[in-house]
């Protein structure tokens, strides 16, 4: 079960990690068969469904991401969390609002997360 202190501290590790860039950073808190969800994908990643599966193609997709928005910054807003999911609420690109819903496993890494945005 997630605990409140682990919400806070894995989203703040997670906004400090997209706003240094590091892309090993960032992809240390997925499991390697993690899948997202998100609308940026189809636009971005040419992926009509908006998924992809496994670490290593939404590592592309976040390198390409980093590439075209150097200088992307993430600002927490808000964590709030159940029995094995947190949602993070943050600024986003262009100062548009987020929230992404992260399933996790027993070792406490994510293995599914969803994004929403106020537009896209």
């Amino acid at each position: 079960m997630i605990t409140k202190e682990f919400a806070q501290g894995f989203a703040q590790d997670w906004i400090d990690s997209w706003n240094t860039h590091d892309l090993a950073r960032i992809l240390s808190h997925y499991s390697d068969d993690f899948e997202m969800t998100s609308p940026f994908i189809s636009t971005i990643a040419d992926e009509s469904n908006g998924s992809l599966k496994g670490k290593e193609n939404v590592a592309k997709y976040w390198q390409n991401a980093l590439t075209k928005l150097p200088d992307l910054k993430f600002e927490l807003r808000d964590v709030l969390f159940s029995m094995n999911t947190i949602v993070i609420y943050y600024q986003s690109v262009m100062n548009k609002m987020a929230a992404e819903v992260m399933f996790f496993n027993d070792q406490g890494k994510v293995v599914k997360s969803i994004a929403h945005y106020d537009s896209f």
